[in-house]
């Protein structure tokens, strides 16, 4: 670094510090510019000056120590790095699984297999690798199946406790709306036991052995309660027992039960009337009876107007939107474009026969010939866009119909659980393991959906997905000091990416919830 004089086109003279680094010059300031000698030489005394205080007198041997010192330094610190870990995800999983109240339980092997299972979901032996790699921690895989054995025994029924105080807090102290649904959850098998067995698979995996998971989730998707049936259970028998403990259960009142039409049938809607329960339940507006279905074709058809009768002790409700007129087109043109293909050569084969879709386009002569019917498909466009709801709730026409849409909620928690956190295929075989695997999918989905909700009332613009996979890729550094032996750590957020979300390593961020 040094000061130097440089001569302008206008004939003054500029005094500047200059620093030469790696063979390259840089002017770092301008001291002055004159063209006085004497002034000149005023300002060269200045720039000295200006060095010997921003940067002091430069030593070339001081300097070279001071480099080697730095190297001796970094290279100390290095040598005393324990561990690298890659451990976002589980820093705000750990914040979001103590916040709901899951650290009552207890055990730390609940909290591994639930971060495991949002961070990389796989296998338990998998599971037990993935921890001790990316998290340092050491779960061994025999005490992991312990573990599964205790929750199915103990702990169930504390996790679906702890998962419905912390909604109905988080709902202002009232459930409100419960919306009930129906999966399945396959097994690579196609050996049956007695739980595990064949049926109607949602997954299309009707070769395989299954059981029958029904899920009930609260308004926004928060997971309440869960219940396994035998694989081969007809779903409609599956919602009044898993309505009916949980009310009991938890001594829940004033709530409305949200069901698709798949459930509804005269036992479950006698039931729940005798249990005096609320409800809205898609209808079957197509097997109704003739003066009904008549009625409801007559209907003009107008989205946002609603039309309404008396059926028995509950109001049938009639709508129509644009877009499911769209869908059911799309889906019947799409139907009927496959059949006409597979009906080309004049055949149709008994698979294209029990196809879903197909059966009701098809006629069937005595001598077991079929043809397709143009007048059902005729027949069939004149529902397009019609929905109907059962309900024997008092709400106006145009709110039944808002909170059955807001069943998608549960078909979401079953698209994320089955696939962000791979529910299934499941690998277990014992009943009792079979559903501490599920129960473990419930308090990470719970988790999921906590984290979902502070990121919206945050205002962080990312979703949970994109918030872990930045995450990922965050690092602690574990340091262990020579001295007094003991561990520092420190969590890099070194990128733009990562300093996003750097309010979510922050305890004092979590304080505020």
């Amino acid at each position: 670094m040094f000061v130097r004089k440089k001569k302008n086109r206008s004939g003054t003279t500029s005094v500047v510090v200059v620093d030469k680094s790696h063979g390259k010059f840089k002017e770092l300031v301008t001291i002055g510019v004159s063209r006085n000698e004497e002034e000149i030489n005023q300002l060269l005394q200045q720039g000295e000056e200006w060095i010997s205080i921003y940067y002091g007198t430069r030593d070339i041997f001081k300097e070279q120590e001071r480099v080697e010192e730095e190297k001796k330094l970094i290279d100390y610190f290095l040598s005393n790095v324990e561990n690298v870990l890659l451990n976002g995800t589980q820093i705000i999983l750990d914040y979001v699984f103590r916040l709901i109240g899951f650290d009552q339980i207890g055990d730390d092997i609940l909290k591994h297999l639930v971060t495991a299972r949002i961070s990389q979901p796989c296998s338990k032996a998998a599971t037990v690798e993935y921890l001790k790699s990316y998290f340092d921690e050491d779960v061994e895989l025999h005490n992991i199946y312990r573990y599964l054995d205790k929750l199915h025994k103990t702990q169930q029924e504390l996790v679906q406790q702890i998962s419905v105080e912390h909604t109905r807090k988080i709902l202002g102290g009232k459930i409100g709306l419960v919306f009930y649904d129906v999966t399945t959850l396959y097994f690579e098998t196609d050996e049956g036991d007695g739980f595990r067995e064949k049926g109607w698979s949602k997954d299309g995996k009707h070769n395989l052995t299954q059981v029958v998971l029904g899920l009930l989730v609260s308004k926004d998707g928060y997971p309440l309660t869960y219940s396994l049936f035998n694989g081969s259970q007809y779903e409609a028998r599956t919602m009044i027992p898993i309505v009916e403990d949980f009310v009991n259960r938890f001594e829940l009142k004033d709530f409305v039960v949200v069901a698709d039409s798949g459930l509804m049938n005269k036992k479950n809607l006698a039931l729940l009337e005798t249990g005096g329960y609320k409800y809205i339940i898609g209808a079957r507006i197509k097997n109704e009876s003739e003066q009904i279905k008549q009625w409801i074709l007559s209907l003009e058809k107008q989205k946002g107007l609603f039309h309404e009768t008396k059926k028995d002790n509950t109001r049938l409700i009639i709508g129509y939107t644009d877009e499911r007129a769209r869908k059911d087109r799309y889906n019947r043109d799409k139907g009927v474009k496959r059949l006409r293909t597979a009906y080309k050569s004049g055949t149709i084969t008994k698979k294209d026969i029990n196809k879903r879709g197909y059966n009701k386009f098809l006629e069937l002569s005595e001598n077991v010939t079929v043809k397709i019917s143009e007048d059902r498909i005729r027949n069939d466009q004149k529902w397009d866009g019609l929905k109907g709801y059962i309900t024997n709730t008092h709400l106006p026409a145009d709110e039944v119909c808002k909170q059955y849409n807001e069943l998608w909620v549960i078909e979401r928690a079953y698209r994320i659980t089955k696939g962000t956190l791979e529910m299934r295929p499941m690998f277990h075989f014992t009943p009792k393991r079979i559903e501490a695997h599920v129960c473990i999918c419930f308090v990470a989905y719970k988790v999921y959906k906590e984290l979902e909700r502070i990121l919206k009332i945050s205002d962080i613009n990312l979703s949970v997905d994109k918030v872990l996979s930045i995450a990922k890729t965050i690092t602690t550094i574990k340091i262990r000091l020579p001295s007094s032996g003991t561990v520092t750590t420190k969590t890099m957020l070194l990128t733009p990416k990562h300093k996003s979300i750097s309010m979510l390593f922050d305890e004092n961020f979590w304080r505020a919830f």
